[in-house]
């Protein structure tokens, strides 16, 4: 039986899913803010890269954000093997319908 409790969202994982989702956004002065919050939670410049391209060094942060990317079945049943529980992973597509509307 899947787990349905689980620990909320890291700020490393959150910053992660709002790079890859606002990507493609022309806005410098999120993308400023966006690098200047990473490197206050430690992420690198190779690591802000990645998540801007949709991925991550760290394989369940790298689920995490194809599930926000894309929410299936398939990236729920991806992200649950990689630890993620049914409870974070209803907590990214939320969050990830948050940030989509907030870059309209």
């Amino acid at each position: 039986m899947p787990k349905t409790t689980g620990p909320r969202l890291d700020a490393r994982l959150r910053l992660s899913i709002e790079l890859a989702l606002s990507a493609s956004c022309a806005d410098l002065q999120l993308s400023r803010r966006q690098d200047k919050d990473a490197h206050a939670i430690g992420m690198t410049g190779a690591e802000i890269d990645m998540a801007r391209r949709g991925s991550s060094f760290d394989v369940k942060i790298s689920a995490a954000v194809a599930l926000a990317l894309a929410p299936s079945e398939e990236g729920r049943r991806r992200a649950r093997r990689t630890g993620l529980c049914d409870r974070s992973c209803m907590e990214i597509e939320r969050l990830a319908a948050r940030i989509q509307r907030s870059l309209r």
